[in-house]
């Protein structure tokens, strides 16, 4: 397969991937605006501040209120990683592998990408955006299966697929990393009825909360950060994304499980064995957020050396940061790829 393809199928599904889960961000705090009691607001900058784009967010955006914050995440089209930016470049790695994806992918990204540009040009009410925020998520997932039925499952398929596993374990740490900045101005709250219903909300956000309802009976940090890191069946769970991600990889290679030939290998499976022997009394031990930003940085790496063994042909790590095709660059909140002009 040509380097070029696999980079742009890669992408394709981060992006979808990407925009699904920053929905699911913006979700956890109007779901919280209908939960919480009257004199209790929800807050904004959490959700700016787990991007790592904070900075970003400040030089064109006097406050951190619901109006700003979710024109930065949904339609800014100056920022890469708003929803609306993430389905642009989406479909200019679909329109760009056209002979390669079916004609239902790309019928899907089209759509997609044209309901919610057509979105951002509608007066903005927050009551109308919940249901964008679930069309958001449902266009998702058709790709998603639209993908699994109609295209072959060979190495590109396998590509999109560690595209979008990565990208969810990702996002699922930092929508648990959302929980934790906001309980930073108001730690008083911990084991309150509003911090029960701020877990609850998390996990409604990540699809979780009927599948963590058949494991436990009651709302518990650990047991929620438990099954959104280490469950082995949740498919939004870090330890399965990042498991079938190693799957795929195998997949990709040929190489048998449990063993590796390449630095992608073999980062991705020192992850996924860091996870298998983890328990959640470890994660705590040594501090839920600092380990959620160690994932995080561990996924990025997993993305770089991707890039270095199928994509980069050769390219020196020192210059990973200007590649060539794609002008990909890592930044603060995760890896990312601009379509070269």
């Amino acid at each position: 397969m040509l380097s070029r393809v696999a980079d742009s199928i890669y992408w394709l599904n981060r992006y979808i991937e990407r925009a699904e889960n920053v929905a699911r961000f913006i979700d956890v705090n109007l779901n919280l605006m209908l939960d919480l009691p009257a004199g209790v607001h929800p807050q904004w900058q959490p959700l700016v501040s787990v991007t790592g784009d904070m900075e970003l967010f400040n030089s064109r955006y006097n406050e951190a209120n619901n109006d700003n914050v979710i024109q930065f995440l949904t339609f800014d089209e100056n920022y890469n990683n708003s929803i609306l930016s993430c389905l642009k470049i989406a479909r200019e790695n679909a329109r760009s592998i056209r002979e390669v994806i079916s004609s239902e992918m790309w019928e899907e990204v089209n759509s997609f990408y044209l309901m919610l540009q057509e979105a951002s040009t509608q007066p903005k009410s927050l009551g109308a955006l919940p249901k964008l925020f679930s069309q958001v998520k449902m266009a998702s997932h058709r790709f998603a299966g639209v993908m699994d039925a109609t295209m072959s499952h060979n190495e590109g398929w396998h590509f999109g697929q560690l595209g979008r596993l990565l990208e969810r374990a990702d996002k699922t740490a930092r929508i648990l990393d959302v929980k934790y900045f906001l309980l930073l101005p108001s730690a008083e709250w911990v084991g309150t009825p509003l911090d029960r219903i701020q877990w609850i909300s998390l996990l409604r956000s990540a699809s979780a909360y009927e599948m963590y309802r058949k494991c436990q009976h009651y709302i518990t940090p650990s047991y929620v950060a438990e099954f959104l890191i280490l469950h082995r069946q949740f498919p939004r769970s870090i330890h399965f994304s990042l498991w079938q991600a190693e799957k795929c990889l195998h997949e990709i290679t040929q190489t048998p499980t449990g063993t590796w030939c390449n630095s992608a290998e073999r980062a991705l499976g020192k992850l996924c064995s860091q996870l298998g022997y983890m328990t959640i009394e470890d994660i705590i031990q040594s501090g839920l957020h600092e380990f959620l930003e160690g994932m995080q940085s561990s996924i990025n790496q997993v993305g770089n050396e991707i890039y270095t063994t199928f994509i980069a042909l050769g390219d020196s790590r020192d210059a990973l940061p200007n590649f060539s095709s794609n002008n990909i660059q890592v930044q603060s909140s995760s890896f990312t790829q601009t379509p070269s002009s």
